[in-house]
């Protein structure tokens, strides 16, 4: 059985083919500039030089009907017939409230995503358009959403409560619902293993990091906060989102430079965050780069997106108690040592102890340890895979077999994942 698995933004399309039965990658890829102009794909198999060929896609349809070209071209392709593919997985970045796990698709479940998609208007049209088209390349194929927000319905009514007028919440939803999901749950699973302990038994702060970034707090494997909200807009410094500010800013700014609604949401999410600060990158490698050359901007960005980590993880050690481990994960949590140590700095008397050593050694795409053997609480580089939780909730929803997180057994929540 062969499952795809589907990430579909504005103006791209990522994609894995998985082969189930062999419990192996047999390709993944990427098609850019969907919908801008200059389209083209670019196609990963192991063992293979990358191919990557240009094809102008002026809608989602036409990338997915490229995708699955490419997936069974004669001579670059890795299936013969597109009857190899057994179901798709398509991430899903804003569930609301409805679902709390991932769904087989139908048109009640497609309908309940649209009527969402104003909570998140930068991911879930694409996400829909993603899920449409390939309906319309492969119509007789179960498609699976996986949904950004399930993970973290299990918060308290205290952590997703906003103290704004009840009826807003009630009427149009506005709450905390957290995103990142997969990745918190990945890592989370595999953070239990790491340390002898089952998800039940762990507390966990979960950091992924990449361009966008949020943090998790996780209570006896569930998520009892998070740091992004209504909108993946709140919460940490990010590539180009501001995170946390006073939310009279918006109003202020708009006042002054006589800016809309539409600009102001603009300039917070795509203007902001390190980009904001730097006034010119958002990948943290040239931020460093460039601070320790002397650039005092990306100097104050590293400082600041510290300093921010910093109290993310102070402020759910209270919200815990008790903690087992600190996760980094994604892009920069996984390759950052740099961000890494300044955020671990002057946590020694809170029982984090890192090991500056291990920490500048850690090995890209390795899970490490990178505190000292005797430190209370261990701090984790985990690459995340979220493709591989789409992959195995399709084969779970397939097979009958799937439940909710806490009971049902991933491939990588058992010890010997990966020997």
């Amino acid at each position: 059985m062969d499952i795809l698995a589907i990430n579909c933004g504005s103006s791209s399309v990522k994609y894995q083919l998985y082969s189930w039965d062999r419990k192996e990658l047999i390709a993944k890829g990427v098609v850019e500039r969907v919908v801008v102009g200059g389209s083209f794909i670019q196609q990963e198999v192991p063992g293979r030089q990358k191919y990557k060929v240009e094809h102008e896609c002026p809608n989602h349809t036409v990338a997915m009907d490229l995708i699955i070209r490419t997936l069974t071209d004669s001579e670059h392709g890795v299936i013969n017939d597109i009857r190899e593919i057994s179901a798709v997985g398509h991430r899903v970045v804003h569930g609301g409230e409805q679902f709390t796990q991932s769904v087989m698709i139908d048109e009640k479940v497609l309908a309940a995503v649209k009527a969402v998609q104003h909570l998140a208007p930068l991911h879930n049209p694409p996400n829909i358009a993603g899920i449409e088209a390939m309906m319309a390349v492969l119509p007789d194929v179960p498609n699976v959403a996986i949904f950004d927000t399930a993970f973290h319905q299990s918060m308290p009514e205290c952590a997703y409560i906003y103290p704004l007028p009840y009826y807003w919440y009630v009427r149009y939803g506005v709450r905390r619902y957290g995103f990142h999901g997969t990745s918190h749950l990945y890592v989370s699973k595999r953070a239990a293993v790491l340390l002898g302990k089952k998800p039940k038994d762990c507390n966990l702060i979960t950091m992924h990091i990449g361009n966008g970034v949020s943090h998790t707090a996780i209570r006896n494997g569930l998520s009892v906060d998070t740091s992004m909200g209504l909108t993946p807009l709140e919460g940490a410094v990010m590539g180009t989102r501001c995170g946390d500010i006073d939310p009279a800013i918006p109003g202020f700014m708009m006042q002054i430079e006589g800016l809309s609604a539409t600009e102001i949401d603009s300039i917070l999410n795509k203007k902001s965050g390190i980009l904001g600060i730097t006034g010119k990158y958002t990948d943290r490698r040239d931020v460093v780069t460039h601070a320790e050359k002397g650039d005092k901007t990306c100097k104050l960005a590293m400082d600041i997106e510290a300093y921010r980590l910093r109290k993310y993880i102070g402020s759910y050690m209270a919200v815990l108690g008790r903690l087992d481990a600190v996760v980094f994960t994604a892009g920069v949590g996984e390759r950052g040592w740099q961000i890494r140590e300044m955020a671990c700095e002057g946590l020694d008397h809170m029982g984090i102890h890192l090991d500056l050593d291990r920490n500048r050694a850690a090995v890209k795409g390795k899970e490490c340890l990178i505190t000292t053997d005797d430190s209370p609480i261990k701090v984790f580089v985990i690459p995340t895979d979220e493709e591989l939780v789409f992959t195995e909730d399709v084969a779970a929803i397939l097979d009958g077999s799937y439940t909710d997180h806490m009971n049902f057994e991933y491939s990588f929540s058992r010890e010997d994942y990966g020997k």
